[in-house]
């Protein structure tokens, strides 16, 4: 394992870095142009051409949740599909026993884009894992952002998240997330960010997180990272309180070959709060597998 930090040393920037303070909407020099696109019942936010790299966002989150960081990127030459989870966004409901990984395979086989560079923030990166261990086939490589092993490590970690749904079900999103979101950003984070982070989650519906707490509550992914054969890169946010930089550690220690990066300034909502950085970082990885 290589550790990194601050992760944007990585890559060496063509054009000086604007800062990350700015909200996204005031960096319009790299913006490219979105579309949406629904299959097997989940929209997509697709942007750019080339290289395919699939988003996926946390349990609080939403396809809006990466759009930063995928408009980065894509205007570095790659083509980015954010989805939006089944129960999240603009998808549709999920069914009961819903396979997530199965059914990203099954998206980026519809898609007909062949191997893709796969990005996952918290759940999304469990998901990440479990794709690489089912189908490394199918993966360019994975980048874990502020991820887990899952909730199913310890029974108690595991009750805890499915004790999400019923607080969810009976206060609803907004309450939710007013209790929980600031806990997602790190202290220093500009407040128009903690708002975006606050707003996502307020926007959860109940379908999708629940689906979401199962699979989490279900899933010890510790025994697959030794077996994964796709290059990896870890990245978690110095001040990330979710999951945290140890569990971080522990993903980038046992997965072979993989490089950890920690995000100064950043907490569980990294993505989001240093898109620079972390794209930075993604852009570095990528260029060293070449």
């Amino acid at each position: 394992m290589r550790t990194t930090s601050p992760c944007r040393k990585l890559l060496p920037q063509k054009k000086p870095m604007r800062s990350s303070s700015l909200p996204p909407a005031t960096d319009t020099a790299s913006t490219v142009a979105e579309r949406r696109k629904t299959v097997h019942g989940v929209s997509l936010v697709i942007r750019g051409e080339g290289t395919p790299v699939f988003l996926m966002h946390g349990i609080g989150g939403a396809a809006s949740s990466c759009g930063a960081l995928a408009q980065l990127l894509s205007a570095h030459g790659f083509q980015t599909f954010c989805w939006d989870a089944p129960g999240y966004g603009e998808s549709s409901a999920p069914p009961e026993g819903l396979d997530h990984p199965a059914l990203v395979l099954d998206i980026l086989a519809t898609l007909n884009v062949g191997p893709a560079h796969l990005i996952g923030t918290s759940w999304g990166g469990v998901i990440a894992t479990r794709i690489a261990a089912q189908a490394p086939e199918a993966v360019r490589s994975i980048v874990l952002a502020d991820s887990t092993r899952g909730s199913g490590i310890t029974r108690t970690a595991a009750q805890r998240m499915l004790a999400r749904v019923p607080e969810l079900a009976a206060v609803g999103p907004e309450i939710l997330a007013a209790r929980r979101a600031a806990r997602l950003v790190s202290p220093s984070a500009p407040a128009w960010v903690a708002e975006a982070v606050r707003a996502d989650m307020a926007a959860v519906r109940l379908s999708g997180f629940a689906s979401a707490a199962t699979m989490m509550a279900q899933c010890d992914t510790t025994d697959l990272l030794p077996r994964l054969q796709i290059p990896a890169l870890v990245l978690v946010g110095q001040d990330d309180v979710i999951t945290g930089v140890a569990e971080s550690r522990v993903l980038a220690e046992n997965i072979p070959g993989a490089t950890l990066g920690i995000i100064p300034g950043a907490g569980h909502a990294a993505v989001q709060e240093k898109p620079m950085e972390m794209s930075a970082a993604i852009l570095a990885f990528w260029e060293d597998l070449r």
